[in-house]
């Protein structure tokens, strides 16, 4: 239980920072934006899961879930695309959602399927 509370205290601390960078960019004369697509591979494996992670993801201001698909080969992770509006380094998106995925089911942390900030090693936390 204390995990879900921590969680959720995380949760909406990382809306309000997204929201007030979001917020800032706007009103700025030179935007920083720059919108990407990324296609994360899931270690999460459960409908329930999937749907959580992807629905707080949408939560947080500058991201969005924007679909779900089987790996190429049919034998990997479901594949998350994810849509963010600060993507200049596809390398931190894929950190911050691999944080977040670890945050929400520390079960995770370990797993690499091979995207950037996956796997063992990251207990900077």
């Amino acid at each position: 239980m204390f995990h879900v509370i921590r969680f959720g205290v995380w949760l909406i601390g990382q809306v309000f920072a997204g929201a007030l960078t979001v917020a800032r960019d706007v009103v700025r004369r030179h935007s920083h934006m720059h919108p990407i697509v990324v296609a994360y591979p899931l270690r999460v494996t459960k409908d329930w899961q999937i749907a959580a992670l992807s629905t707080c993801i949408t939560m947080t201001p500058g991201t969005l879930s924007v679909g779900l698909r089987p790996d190429a080969d049919g034998d990997g992770p479901e594949i998350l695309l994810v849509q963010a509006v600060y993507g200049a380094d596809p390398a931190e998106v894929f950190a911050g959602l691999a944080d977040m995925e670890e945050r929400m089911v520390p079960s995770v942390r370990g797993i690499d399927h091979g995207a950037p900030g996956q796997g063992a090693g990251e207990e900077n936390r």
